[in-house]
Parts: C-alpha cells; structure tokens; sequence
C-alpha cells in the first residue's frame, strides 16, 4: 500500500494560482496511476483530475479543464496539480488518490486505493 501525504494549499485571491503535491511512500510510486478529487462544503466529493503511470496522458473535469495541470515526478515521488486563474467556487478540500487500475477508469471514488488526508484550498472574491 501506498502512503500519500498532500501539501501547497491556502487561501489565495479569485483570479490566483497555487500549486498542490502529493509526495507518496511505501510501495513503488510509478505503480499507480494517480488523481486528485476535491469536497466543498455540503457537497459531494468530485473527479477533478488523473494521470498515467508514465505521465504520458492526463484527464480534467470540465469545469477546470484549462485552468488546471496535473502532472508527477516519479523520480520524486510526487504527484502536482497546478491551479491557474483560481474561482470561489474552487474553494475545497483537494485530496489525491492512488489506483492500481486505468487513468481513465479513476474519475470516481470506487477506483481509488489510497487517500491522500486532504488540503484546504479556499478561493476568496
């Protein structure tokens, strides 16, 4: 099993960027294939994006398709979601997870081996 463990979030300007990592230790981190998920309050938890073993390919909700990038270092470890052009309703807490299935599989929470404990990413108007 894989331990993930979230950092990079804060309380950033509508219109701001912040950068989220996820740095994963125990079984091998090129393995898994990775995503990052987001719960605002009163709400359900939400696909926001994965990525491939390699790195190769990557997927987005819609709703940040273009505003945010995730890619990983598997020399590092390490898993990132750079958000741009950041919106209220963004605000959440970003979770990453790890699945030994596909990518493209990993847009729900049934795909999902390993959570991350979650960081706080408030968007202020």
């Amino acid at each position: 099993q894989v331990q993930l463990v979230e950092s990079g979030g804060g309380l950033v300007q509508a219109g701001g960027s912040l950068r989220l990592s996820c740095a994963a230790s125990g079984r091998t981190f090129s393995a898994y294939v990775m995503g990052w998920f987001r719960q605002a309050p009163g709400k359900e938890r939400e696909f926001v994006a994965a990525i491939t073993r390699s790195g190769g390919v990557t997927y987005y909700a819609d709703s940040v398709k273009g505003r945010f990038t995730i890619s990983r270092d598997n020399f590092k470890n390490t898993v990132y979601l750079q958000m741009n052009s950041l919106k209220p309703e963004d605000t959440a807490v970003y979770s990453c997870a790890a699945s030994s299935g596909y990518a493209r599989d990993l847009n729900t929470d049934r795909e999902v081996d390993t959570w991350g404990q979650g960081t706080q990413v408030t968007v202020s108007s």
